[in-house]
């Protein structure tokens, strides 16, 4: 069995890698898309200063390219080196995805992202724009796959467990591909990377007016950027409530924690707008609530009824129950495939074999003949995700969530009303704008991945039981290397892109040409 303190030190390395690994990805998301769309009016109206936005926001989409790739890879082999066991339990499904993204879209993106850098001396207009589109879908492919593949751990449809061989092996691919989790999980993360690009520009392009500098290219880009976000922003919204929706029916214990839900309550249900959540006693010590709102957001309906805490706990006391002996079938079915019998009984308990897994962890020398009622009780009450943290990032996405869209929507006005230049304290706001859509994306991560918890699969694996058996000394000195590593590629990334953006698009073949026999200051007024 692997410590505990192991499991808790790969989860802490896993969670690291993706959480900065995640600062690089919704820039690459929308910049590619908003790139594409920037190019676009350049095409169709000829207007040149439409290029330069391309070529100027190219290079800082390249920046944060390169340093996404390098973060992004390492993750993938923790698979194998941290999780082994989930490795060889989902390789059969879990492969699938993941390959296809590799082969169909990364390839795609970082083979003609060259092609868009350099390329736009060598292509016509037209085959540039093609170039660009294949990178903007290439990178969107990339999370439609990897997102198909993280939403089976999420919602495990499309593949059976064989207990024989105890690997998930894929069945349906379409089921796969077309988990409900995957396609409204899908469209509401890459809305959120069109918003997180949409307010990044917005907010380089209120510095620049701030300068003085570059307005023309900063105006225009504002311009499109904000109307981009805008549209987006209103998508992030309506989809992630299409995602609780559906989260509500595959995974209601993670619901539960997001609304710190205990006890069970009658229709209409009120809203925690504020709570302050007790895990080891089960309540909260302070409410502020919406009459009704929590049935109208959740069933859409005034007579809908969400499961509470202490619900779900005895569900999966039941569960846990029915799980065992399927266990101990497959403990009998490990000694002899052919056993009949053990086969008849797994599949009679089959459906509820991962809360079996879930208790064997409390058994005395595995054996589950042994679990006792207040194990199955301590086992169930494992099946709670860590209330407060999931509480409490919903609640800070969705505050982030609803300033951007209200920002947006100002800036969208203000910008076709041309006052955002004439207004300093709303070029300061857009500049102070930048860091929260990274910081949502941050928090509606947490929310997904430790709402899943105690699984790695949800319902079939734990995730005490998916990790190698490193000690913990390995585990220490791996995490610190990679947060040490981590941090350094971010401190390069914060380092290029303001050095980049001091420079200007002039000091990369972007801006206008120097008049000849100007001074340096009436060159670079001439390049504004």
């Amino acid at each position: 069995m692997v410590n505990d303190l192991v499991v808790d030190l790969s989860r802490a390395q896993f969670a690291a890698t993706a959480l900065y690994h995640f600062l690089f990805v919704p820039l690459t998301l929308g910049l590619t898309v908003l790139l594409a769309v920037m190019e676009t009016i350049y095409v169709t109206t000829g207007r040149e200063i439409y290029k330069q936005m391309a070529q100027f926001w190219t290079r800082l989409l390249l920046i944060n390219f390169a340093l996404g790739v390098a973060t992004g890879l390492t993750m993938e082999f923790q698979f194998g080196t941290n999780w082994s066991f989930y490795s060889s339990f989902v390789g059969d499904t879990f492969g699938a995805p993941l390959a296809i993204e590799g082969l169909m879209a990364f390839f795609l993106e970082s083979t003609f992202i060259g092609l868009m850098v350099f390329g736009w001396d060598r292509m016509s207009k037209a085959q540039h724009l093609i170039v660009t589109y294949a990178v903007a879908l290439g990178s969107n492919f990339s999370a439609l796959w990897i997102l198909v593949a993280n939403s089976f751990m999420q919602h495990p449809q499309g593949a059976e467990f064989n207990p024989i061989t105890m690997r998930m092996e894929l069945q349906n691919f379409g089921a796969l591909f077309f988990n409900s989790d995957a396609q409204s999980k899908f469209v509401h993360t890459v809305l959120a990377g069109y918003v997180t690009a949409a307010i990044f520009v917005c907010g380089i392009s209120a510095w620049y007016m701030l300068k003085g500098r570059h307005l023309d290219l900063a105006r225009r880009s504002f311009r499109v950027a904000a109307v981009f976000g805008m549209l987006g922003g209103g998508g992030v919204i309506t989809l992630g409530d299409a995602l609780g929706y559906v989260g509500a029916k595959v995974q209601p214990t993670k619901l539960a924690a997001m609304e710190a839900l205990w006890t069970a309550e009658k229709a209409p249900m009120a809203f925690n707008a504020i709570a302050f959540p007790n895990q080891a006693e089960q309540k909260n010590y302070f409410t502020i609530q919406i009459p009704a709102m929590l049935s109208i957001l959740v069933t859409h309906s005034l007579d809908g009824v969400v499961p509470a805490i202490d619900q779900l706990e005895v569900q999966a006391q039941e569960r846990i129950r029915n799980g065992i002996p399927a266990v101990q079938a497959m403990e009998k079915l490990s000694a002899n495939p052919r056993d009949e019998a053990a086969l008849a009984q797994f599949k009679a308990h089959g459906k509820d074999v991962g809360y079996g897994f879930l208790v064997l962890r409390y058994a005395p020398q595995g054996d589950l003949s042994k679990i006792t009622d207040a194990d199955i009780v301590r086992a169930a009450r494992d099946t709670i995700p860590d209330v407060s943290i999931v509480f409490w990032s919903f609640r800070i996405m969705v505050a982030f969530g609803l300033l951007m869209l209200a920002y947006l929507v100002l800036a969208t006005l203000m910008t076709l009303s041309n006052q955002v230049e004439r207004q300093r304290w709303f070029q300061w706001a857009a500049l102070l704008m930048v860091p929260v859509p990274f910081l949502a994306c941050e928090f509606g991560w947490l929310v997904a991945e430790v709402g899943r918890q105690p699984w790695t699969v949800n319902e079939m694996l734990p995730t005490w039981l998916s990790a190698s058996t490193h000690s913990v000394a390995y585990m220490v000195f791996s995490l610190s290397g990679f947060i040490l590593l981590y941090t350094a590629f971010a401190i390069v990334e914060i380092y290029l892109m303001l050095l980049f953006i001091r420079k200007g698009p002039e000091e990369h073949g972007t801006g206008h040409a120097p008049a000849a026999g100007l001074s340096p200051a009436g060159r670079r007024l001439a390049a504004s």
